[in-house]
C-alpha cells in the first residue's frame, strides 16, 4: 500500500533534519511542568502493572530512556528511519522501531501505557480520531496515555525549513485544547488530567499535556 503524502513527508523531513536535532537539542527538553506530568503517567502505569510501554512518535529516544529509567519497560516507536537509528545508537539497550502511528505494529490491549510527546501535530486534523482510536485499541483496560501536544486556532502552518534551516516539507496543525480534548475521549478514553502550559512570552504557540485512561 502506498504511504500517505503526509506521512512521508514527515519522514523525509525528520529524516533530514535527525542529526541536527540531535545535535541542538538535549535528549530531554521538557520544563518542570512537563516533567511532572511524565513522572506522574511513569509513576501511575508502574503501579497498575497493565503492560510496557509504548513512546509513539519516540525521535532519538530521549523521552524513551527517561521512562525507562523510572523503571517502565518501555519501546520507541518513530517514523523516520534516521531518528530510529540515532535512538539505536544512543540508547542500546532499548529497542525502537521504524513504525507510524496511523497503524501500530501492536497487539490489541497490551499496553500498561502510551507516550505521544508531541508528535501528533502534523497529523491532518480529520486524521486524529483514527489515531486516537488506534491509541485506545493498543492500551489494555485501565491502561494510561499521555499526550502532549501543541495548541492553537485551528491554525495550519507550512514552513519550510526545520531545525538547523534545512528543508522540510510537512504540515503542522495547531488545535484549541477543547477540541484535542473532545477527539481523545470520542476515541473511547477518559481524561484524568490536563494541564496547559502557556506561552511564557504571553503571545505565541503554547502547550498542553492529556492524561486519559481506557476504561476497564
Amino acid at each position: 500500500m502506498t504511504e500517505p503524502a503526509f506521512l512521508a513527508a514527515v519522514s523525509t523531513s525528520y529524516d533530514t533534519v535527525a542529526d541536527t536535532y540531535v545535535e541542538r537539542f538535549p535528549p530531554s527538553r521538557l520544563g518542570p511542568l512537563g516533567r511532572a506530568m511524565l513522572r506522574a503517567f511513569a509513576e501511575i502505569v508502574l503501579a497498575e502493572s497493565k503492560g510496557p510501554v509504548a513512546d509513539v512518535g519516540c525521535g532519538p529516544g530521549g523521552l524513551t530512556a527517561e521512562l525507562a529509567g523510572h523503571g517502565l519497560e518501555v519501546s520507541g516507536i518513530d517514523l523516520s528511519p534516521r531518528m530510529i537509528e540515532l535512538a539505536r545508537a544512543a540508547h542500546p539497550e532499548l529497542p525502537f522501531s521504524v513504525g507510524s502511528m496511523t497503524a501500530l505494529d501492536l497487539p490489541d490491549g497490551g499496553l500498561g501505557g502510551l507516550l505521544a510527546h508531541y508528535s501528533t501535530h502534523h497529523l491532518p486534523p480529520e486524521r486524529l480520531p483514527a489515531v486516537f482510536a488506534e491509541f485506545c485499541r493498543t492500551l489494555a483496560p485501565g491502561g494510561h496515555l499521555l499526550l502532549g501536544t501543541h495548541l492553537g486556532q485551528d491554525e495550519h502552518l507550512r514552513p519550510t525549513s526545520g531545525y538547523g534551516g534545512h528543508p522540510v516539507s510537512y504540515d503542522w496543525y495547531q488545535l484549541p485544547g477543547e477540541r484535542i480534548a473532545a477527539l481523545i475521549e470520542g476515541a473511547g478514553l477518559t481524561i484524568t488530567a490536563r494541564l496547559d502550559e502557556p506561552n511564557p512570552n504571553g503571545a505565541g504557540r503554547s502547550f498542553a499535556y492529556f492524561l486519559a485512561r481506557r476504561p476497564g
